[in-house]
Parts: structure tokens; C-alpha cells; sequence
């Protein structure tokens, strides 16, 4: 069995927000800071338990569990080892700011998890600092190095600033001369929130692309399990440099995620027009048929594309509350 839509797209990876709190307060995200808005009932143990486990009948294989900032979460490493352990699971990856990766690598690692991406929008300490409201990139970049001497696979995400683009591009390539890690620039996206600095820092991704050919870089061929990443490689560099353009025409063509915030919220696209509430079939595992049946259902309406060539955004206030 598949969870499919109307266009024959089939979904086999999930983003599962487990928290909207963030303790970082990103420029293009939450730049006051994280506010709660009401009771912090996000997700239980027994109901996440209760959704990966429908979702991998449906033939899900992968969850990256996201925020906010999922660390922030004390229940984390039981969530990996819950999820790890269900019967069709086969990676269970973490995104996270790496402010206590360094700490507890370890302890993720033995719980199960597979990989991390880690979101690091700069590789100078006082840019860092200015874009994260966080001085800590020291200490992230020590988290990365001990995730890679853990065997886990690491990415570095970061968005695509128009700011100090060229010294950027210049450090990043230095940091992966000799790690074995993919990072990727995000083309800045646009919430109702972050408007006047989107527009102040918006690059297309086709400038990253044009300097990279420029330089020797050359793009690696893409297979099924690509992703939306176009990433590139070097003969001269051990990692790889990517770039996600959700401004691509054909950007949506091969779509395979769902998300699902961390109040049980589910979302067909990050720039859809709601959520549809399915927290009501996670009370408990006697309603995973009913359950199935509704995924199947809702599915069904998934658009062909998001529309943000033509200004839309949806619902999307901020990244943190629906999970990157």
C-alpha cells in the first residue's frame, strides 16, 4: 500500500514537527524570538507512536523530525527509539540548529537516528551571531564534526542570503575540503511574516549555480532519492554544495513528503491553504483504518504545484510552526 495523489505522486517520507519553540531567533524566521500561543500540547510519545505507525503501512520509509527546534523536546531520544523501532521505518533524520549536538550526538545516534541536517546560515562567528541572535557557532560546528565521527550523515543547511553571498560560498567550500558533508543553500522563501527582509535578501539560486560551474564545480546525476536538491561536486573537494529552488519550474513534479505539525496538523504543501486536523485518529491505534482512509481521502486535494511565483503563500506564517 501507497499513499498517492491525484497527479501519481506517491509519499513516502513524512516531516513531523514536534515542537513550534525555538530557541534561536533566525532573521528570516522568528526574529523576536519564539512566543508561545497557548497551552504547549504538542504531540505525545503514544500519539506520534501512533501516526508514524499508520504512515509506514502506507509505505512512509522516512521521518525527519523538525520544530521549532526539536531538541527542545526532553522526550527526544524516546521519540527516535519509538520511531526507529516500527516495522517499515528505515530513517529517521533530525533537523536542528545543533546549539546541543555536541552534547548529545551520541545519545541520538544509539536511539536510532540515521542522519542530521543542521542549520548553519553562516560560517563567520559575528554573522552567525547577527542572523541566529545566537553566539554559538563554534559549538555547532563542533556538534557536526562529532555527528560525523559518529557515522551519522550530516547536512549543513543554509539559506541563500544576498548578503556577503561570494564570502559565504568561498568558507562553505573551505569547510568541506576534507568533511564528507553536503551543504545546501536554500533559496530564501517568503512567509506573511518575513516580507521586507525577504525582499532585502532574496537571490535566485541560479547566481549559486552560475558561480559554482564557474568554478569547477560540476552537478552530480540526480536519482529517486535526490530529493529537491541539485548538489555538485568536485574533484578537488571531499563534500558537495547544493542548492534548493523552490522558485524551479518543476520544482513540485516529483514531490514524495507530507508534513504534519506538532499539534497534529496535517499539511499537503508548506505553502498550502490549511492544515487538516488529524490529531482526533491518534488517541489511539484502533482508528488506523479510519485513519487511512482519511489520509487517503484529504490526499486527494493535493495542488500540483504551490504557487509562489504568483505571490502565494497559503497559511505559512513562520517556518517554525509548520517545520521547515
Amino acid at each position: 500500500m501507497s499513499l498517492q495523489d491525484s497527479f501519481g505522486r506517491k509519499f513516502s517520507y513524512l516531516r513531523l514537527s514536534v515542537t513550534d519553540a525555538c530557541n534561536f531567533r533566525c532573521q528570516y524566521c522568528l526574529p523576536n524570538g519564539f512566543k508561545p500561543n497557548g497551552p504547549s500540547n504538542f504531540l505525545s510519545l503514544d500519539e506520534i507512536t501512533n501516526l508514524v505507525q499508520t504512515f509506514a503501512r502506507l509505505g512512509t520509509r522516512k521521518i525527519r523530525l523538525t520544530g521549532g527546534e526539536p531538541t527542545l523536546r526532553r522526550d527526544l531520544v524516546s521519540i527516535i527509539r519509538a520511531i526507529r523501532s516500527i516495522d517499515g521505518i528505515e530513517h529517521v533524520a533530525l533537523s536542528t540548529n545543533g546549539f546541543s549536538l555536541a552534547a548529545r550526538a551520541a545519545e541520538f545516534a544509539d536511539a536510532g537516528l540515521s542522519s542530521v541536517n543542521v542549520s548553519a546560515d553562516s560560517l563567520d562567528p559575528a554573522r552567525f551571531a547577527e542572523r541566529t541572535g545566537q553566539d554559538v557557532l563554534p559549538s555547532v560546528l563542533l556538534g557536526v564534526d562529532t555527528a560525523l565521527s559518529l557515522g551519522l550523515k550530516v547536512k549543513l543547511n543554509a539559506v541563500l542570503m544576498r548578503e556577503k553571498f561570494a564570502e559565504e560560498l568561498l568558507a562553505f567550500q573551505d569547510f568541506v575540503k576534507t568533511r564528507p558533508v553536503s551543504v545546501r543553500f536554500i533559496e530564501l522563501m517568503p512567509t506573511h511574516d518575513n516580507s521586507s527582509f525577504f525582499e532585502s535578501q532574496h537571490m535566485r539560486a541560479s547566481e549559486l549555480r552560475a558561480s559554482l560551474i564557474a568554478n569547477g564545480w560540476s552537478m552530480r546525476e540526480r536519482t529517486k532519492d535526490s530529493g529537491p536538491a541539485f548538489e555538485y561536486a568536485h574533484p578537488s573537494f571531499e563534500g558537495r554544495i547544493g542548492m534548493i529552488a523552490p522558485y524551479a519550474p518543476s520544482f513540485c513534479d516529483n514531490c514524495n513528503r507530507l508534513r504534519v505539525t506538532s499539534r497534529g496538523g496535517l499539511r499537503l504543501c508548506l505553502f498550502g491553504d490549511e492544515d487538516y486536523p488529524i490529531r482526533s485518529f491518534l488517541q489511539s491505534s484502533d482508528d488506523s483504518a479510519r485513519f487511512e482512509e482519511h489520509l487517503r481521502s484529504v490526499l486527494m486535494s493535493k495542488k500540483a504545484s504551490h504557487y509562489l511565483q504568483s505571490g502565494h503563500l497559503g497559511n505559512n506564517r513562520s517556518f517554525s510552526v509548520m517545520g521547515g
